[in-house]
């Protein structure tokens, strides 16, 4: 049997740490074997336990079994363990942890030992996202269970591979992409090694313009609300580090902003007038003046009424307020003249929010509940606003109580 042993890391254990770092410390291991011991025949396979705080105490486990616990003289951030040659004894899967005021911390990412040939494929992922564009190129990582390896990355078409990077003291590679294409990458463990098996392929497009970002409404203002009241709107790009933009219509409003991620920022808006009850979208771009903006967020609407005009009638099809689950509700909301929006209005455990909005020719504005269930079962109003000055809104209609069986 030759003695470069392949080794497996099971990455969907993996990949959930790489989200987890952005939001809290992670305090499991990091296990890996080390590409040197697969060099020679009948070398000693090492696998190294890196703890993230330091420990006095290591623990390997194989196939799920605990293994002695070692104890060290003094504190340490790791600790190798020699298994020896890969006969089949030393075959499995092997994860490690390490103990901290007497509590063991999480387990580590898995290590399979197999003794067989080819080398397993690493895993490649994007960064940040899947797209390349004006002034902005993508990373990919690539991630294998080894360190001290060389990484390759290939794109499909290409009769070479695109870059080499070597990862003396680490498990994984980042490459920066500039074109569009499929990629892929593997390892290999020396100059004159055999490469590993491919990763399986990501692809990475090539946007005109970026994607549009999301603008929603803070849970306050999605309700109906009164003149002097304040509005916050969320917008959030799929990457960090950018400028944003919010508009109402074409108009770009300079408004109080903060923000508690690069990611995102929040629009605020104090005081409303009722000329405010508008649709509102937000956008991103790269920092520098000249970078071109995104594509608009879809859009979002902030209702205002000032109830100074008269309630509209409000009025349930079919008539039964107990219909069944899966049937068509029809919430027909009547005004006393044309050129009004309508809101139909949901409220539910002491909430009021805004549930929908037309804009009909008529004095009548028809709202579908499809495919009803019980999420559905609340009291329901309407409202119509102006839509020209003074933007007057009307007073709520009488309450239409939806009870969907099994509620």
């Amino acid at each position: 049997m030759s003695a470069r042993a392949a080794f497996l890391l099971l990455w969907g254990l993996a990949l959930g740490r790489v989200t987890e770092e952005a939001v809290l410390i992670d305090t499991r291991a990091n296990l890996w074997a080390e590409a040197e011991s697969l060099l020679e025949p009948g070398a000693i396979v090492t696998l190294t336990c890196q703890s993230v705080l330091r420990t006095q105490e290591f623990q390997l486990l194989k196939d799920g079994v605990a293994q002695e616990p070692v104890h060290l003289d003094s504190p340490a951030f790791e600790h190798r363990f020699p298994l020896g040659a890969v006969i089949n004894d030393t075959q499995g899967l092997y994860r490690c942890r390490y103990s901290t005021d007497g509590r063991w911390m999480g387990l580590s990412n898995l290590v399979e030992l197999t003794g067989t040939e080819p080398l397993p494929p690493p895993l490649l992922s994007t960064e940040t996202v899947s797209w390349i564009t004006m002034g902005l190129n993508t990373t990919l990582l690539c991630l294998g269970g080894l360190r001290g390896v060389t990484f390759l990355l290939r794109r499909e078409g290409d009769d070479q591979f695109l870059e080499v990077a070597e990862a003396p003291k680490a498990m994984q590679a980042t490459f920066s992409v500039h074109r569009a294409g499929n990629y892929s990458c593997s390892y290999r463990i020396h100059a004159a090694g055999a490469l590993s098996e491919p990763s399986a392929t990501v692809t990475i497009e090539e946007l005109a313009r970026l994607p549009p970002p999301t603008l929603t409404l803070e849970r306050e203002s999605s309700e109906v609300l009164r003149p002097g009241s304040p509005a916050t709107l969320t917008c959030v790009a799929p990457l960090s580090g950018v400028d944003f933009q919010l508009r109402r219509g074409e108009e770009v409003l300079q408004v109080p902003m903060s923000s508690t991620s690069p990611d995102r920022i929040f629009f605020h808006l104090d005081k409303l007038a009722l000329g405010d009850s508008h649709v509102y979208t937000c956008r991103y771009r790269l920092h520098g003046e000249l970078m071109p903006w995104s594509l608009d967020s879809a859009p979002a609407e902030l209702v205002l009424s000032d109830g100074t005009l008269p309630a509209p009638e409000l009025s349930a099809e079919p008539a039964v307020l107990s219909p069944k689950p899966g049937t068509l509700v029809q919430l027909r909301c009547w005004a006393p003249r044309t050129g009004v929006r309508f809101a139909l209005v949901r409220e539910n455990a002491g909430r009021r929010q805004v549930h929908s909005l037309l804009s009909p020719a008529g004095t009548k504005a028809h709202f579908e509940l499809h495919d009803v269930s019980v999420v559905d079962s609340a009291n329901y109003s309407c409202i119509y606003t102006d839509t020209a000055p003074p933007f007057a809104g009307s007073a709520p209609s009488a309450r239409v109580e939806l009870r969907v069986d099994g509620s």
